[in-house]
């Protein structure tokens, strides 16, 4: 059940703001009174969203438009931060795409940029921000991982792997943090309505799934920050979500493999 919480005076950063679930974490966060600093790489949109949000919240709202596949990015994040006097109290890494072709077929230019935007970019941003939130003795730090993460991996996928590491490091972070005030939680939603689909260029396949095994943007980002406040480690939205990541844990190692194997293939 969704709890109301005022995050008046707070200042919330968030990655890959533009669109989809950053775009709603955004939404909600200044709904709730929290200023917002947006993180993306489409300025324009960045800006039409600040001046919404500004608008109708009567927030503040800043952006920065940075390739978080750049390494050197979250530093750049860091400096924009410090100039404009903005203390990160809320952090969400929604930044991510997936490769589109498989293993021995992608440039290792895109695999580095996969790996870079939603493993090292999302340590190294928890890791510059999450000092001060400590000294502060308050922080909430949201990661975007997925369902994928207690999922089968499936041949020439990194994304299993890589949400694998996001949910384990966010639980080892909380567990370092929680103590000095500062909560950490992975969101692993299943299908979500975005643009990461045609992004990555499975929306064909995905418009065959049922209704019920889809969620909107507004519903995943909720649940994300109820869970976060609530101190969390995890959250998994949906009942039909929640039994699969379940079931999928108790699977033995050889069996995980073999379902994986026998799934599809990336063309």
């Amino acid at each position: 059940m969704s709890v109301p919480v005022s995050l008046a005076g707070r200042t919330a950063l968030v990655t890959g703001a533009s669109a989809g679930i950053g775009e709603a974490f955004a939404r909600l966060l200044a709904s709730q009174g929290a200023n917002v600093f947006l993180v993306a790489r489409r300025e324009e949109r960045l800006r039409m969203l600040a001046n919404e949000l500004e608008q109708e919240f009567g927030i503040r709202a800043e952006v920065c438009a940075v390739d978080l596949s750049r390494p050197g990015a979250a530093a750049e994040i860091v400096a924009a931060a410090e100039r404009m006097r903005l203390d990160v109290d809320i952090l969400v890494n929604n930044a991510g795409f997936a490769a589109s072709k498989n293993f021995l077929n992608s440039d290792w230019a895109e695999l580095n940029a996969e790996m870079q935007v939603m493993m090292t970019a999302v340590t190294e941003l928890m890791h510059r921000f999450a000092p001060a939130m400590k000294e502060r003795g308050y922080g909430r730090i949201i990661n975007l991982a997925s369902l994928a993460a207690f999922a089968p991996t499936a041949p020439s996928m990194l994304y299993t792997g890589i949400k694998a590491f996001v949910l384990n490091v966010s639980e080892a972070v909380d567990m370092e943090l929680k103590p000095h005030g500062v909560f950490v939680t992975a969101l692993c939603p299943g299908f979500t309505w975005s643009e990461f689909h045609d992004v990555q260029g499975t929306r064909e396949l995905t418009d065959k799934l049922p209704d019920f095994m889809w969620h909107d943007a507004a519903t995943v980002a909720r649940a994300g920050l109820d869970a976060v406040m609530a101190g969390q480690p995890v959250c998994v939205p949906g009942v039909v979500n929640k039994t699969l990541a379940f079931t999928s844990r108790l699977l033995p190692e050889r069996m995980r493999y073999m379902l994986g194997r026998a799934g599809r293939m990336v063309e």
